[in-house]
């Protein structure tokens, strides 16, 4: 079985205090840490076992991940196992980055986001050279709110040639032509991220050739829908997988729509689907950014529906866990 698995552990506390996002700086109790790491045990023993399978595992925590001890060690462990084609987390490079050095940099990878009001550039514009300097495979990105624009171009202007820097739309906020044009100009895709995406009925890899896994196995289609498939530890899932059609109006999260058959996006990033990294651009003006849904226009929910579902919308024994290096 050839899988991409979106994990997602009990895990909610971030060490930053974002104004755009929900579960900043909060604060997760012993009892919850304790169970978010038991959590990561039982995958990453999971994931040891598959060895007839090929996998591929993007961490997308509610929090910060990389600066929970048990996060490193899974990715160093993971990173080693010959089955895992990749393994990805998403971070806001609050940690140090020393750890990667234990890991195999021609499986892990690294999203980055900085957060211009929470870090000092200067140390994490460190830390992504870091990063270049170890080979470890990374993106960086930004939420493009217009205080950030001189700030994104300073990034652009002094990270590595090879890296890319990915600009999200930011939640809520509607882009003038020309306010698009001066992201765009940072971020060819950025036309992906600037509209949601129509998506109901129209064919979705996830289901199929991608899940998402709870901290307790629960297995869904994706993040967005709540469905379940069964359960990753019971094998029940198995039976679930194929291929589907989305029953949500639109699709307006990158981890989500990169999946979606409608979108040339397998292409684009190919063989850094999970991190977010294009494959070698063509020319310039040669991306095409596929159709987007204007605001101007009105969405027309469509009705979805399945033989055997209704989906709706959401709102320390393992062997890879070994001691974690400083950093």
């Amino acid at each position: 079985m050839d899988l991409t698995i979106l994990y997602r552990g009990p895990l909610a506390s971030c060490d930053y205090d974002c104004p755009y996002c929900p579960f900043a700086k909060r604060r997760d109790s012993p009892e919850r840490l304790r169970a978010d790491r038991a959590a990561l045990e039982r995958f990453t023993s999971w994931v040891a076992e598959r060895t007839d399978d090929r996998l591929s595992v993007l961490f997308t925590p509610w929090g910060e991940g990389l600066v929970r001890s048990w996060y490193r060690r899974a990715l160093i462990g993971l990173s080693h196992l010959p089955q895992v084609e990749r393994v990805a987390i998403q971070t806001n490079l609050s940690c140090r980055t020393g750890w990667t050095a234990e890991a195999d940099p021609a499986t892990l990878a690294l999203w980055c986001t900085y957060h211009p009001d929470q870090t000092p550039y200067d140390r994490f514009l460190a830390r992504c050279r870091e990063l270049a300097a170890r080979g470890v495979r990374h993106s960086v990105g930004i939420v493009g709110l217009p205080a950030h624009l001189d700030r994104a171009r300073r990034l652009r202007a002094d990270l590595p040639d090879q890296v890319y820097l990915w600009v999200n739309a930011a939640e809520g906020h509607t882009y003038t032509d020309a306010e698009a044009a001066e992201w765009t100009a940072l971020d060819p895709l950025f036309g992906y991220s600037r509209h949601p995406h129509r998506s109901a009925g129209l064919p979705c890899r996830t289901g199929a050739s991608v899940i998402s896994v709870d901290g307790d196995g629960t297995v869904r289609r994706c993040h967005f829908v709540r469905t379940e498939l069964g359960n990753l530890y019971d094998g029940s899932y198995r039976a679930a997988l194929r291929p589907r059609p989305c029953p949500l109006a639109v699709c307006d999260c990158h981890i989500g729509y990169v999946h979606l058959e409608s979108l040339p996006l397998y292409d684009v990033f190919a063989g850094g689907v999970l991190e977010r990294i294009p494959a070698p651009p063509p020319p310039v003006g040669a991306w095409s950014v596929g159709h987007t849904v204007s605001p101007s226009i009105p969405l027309v929910t469509m009705s979805v529906t399945e033989p055997d579902s209704t989906e709706d919308v959401i709102g320390t024994g393992s062997p890879l866990l070994r001691p974690s290096p400083p950093g």
